[in-house]
């Protein structure tokens, strides 16, 4: 369960200048199932493979049920990003793995719709999400790891200021297959700017 004060009140909601973050809903459905449905030969080389009831209706309620329980066990806090400019659903951020005590750490995972692709709303979201894990959950560090191929996962991560730390080994199945990783990180404390490749 979280401890801070900030969990006793509502659901947060997370804004820039261009995206609104907010926690997905059960009537969020319709239109997350098109936005993947429409993106998912952009989306499935970067992602677990896809279930063949990967965007039925009884998938999502088993979906926003597991959001629900991660929040309330204060292990994870899931967000959709909204472009402000439309209020359309653009895509999904995760801080997922949330540990607290000598760690103080978390990690970070996130998709976007291939048409809202290449505008800086990515870049955004992890920011947003980067500081409310620094400034309100009071997070030490966050973590994300990307396929060493996936550029543009890559150019997010560094120009949202995180720095690559390393290569983990057949890390994840990703469509399948046992990927490598860059692992990137963010400390609290790091200056905002542009992340290094290290």
């Amino acid at each position: 369960m979280f401890a801070l004060p900030f969990f006793r009140r509502d659901l947060p909601a997370l804004g820039g200048e261009k995206v609104t973050l907010r926690v997905p809903l059960t009537s969020d459905y319709r239109e997350w199932s098109a936005v993947r449905g429409e993106s998912r030969a952009f989306l499935e080389p970067w992602e677990p493979r896809w279930q063949p009831d990967e965007l039925d209706r009884t998938a999502w309620r088993l979906r926003i049920s597991r959001y629900r329980e991660d929040y309330a066990q204060g292990t994870a806090i899931a967000f959709f990003i909204f472009e402000k400019s439309s209020g359309k659903l653009a895509g999904g951020i995760t801080l997922g793995n949330i540990r607290h005590g000598v760690a103080e750490s978390g990690h970070i995972g996130y998709w976007i719709g291939e048409r809202f692709s290449g505008r800086g709303l990515m870049t955004e979201a992890v920011k947003l999400v980067s500081r409310f894990a620094f400034d309100t959950l009071r997070l030490h560090r966050i973590e994300a790891a990307c396929i060493p191929e996936n550029a543009r996962s890559i150019r997010v991560l560094e120009k949202a200021g995180f720095r690559r730390e390393g290569l983990l080994r057949s890390y994840l199945r990703i469509n399948g297959i046992w990927q490598d990783h860059y692992l990137y990180a963010r400390i609290a404390d790091d200056p905002p700017g542009d992340g290094t490749k290290g």
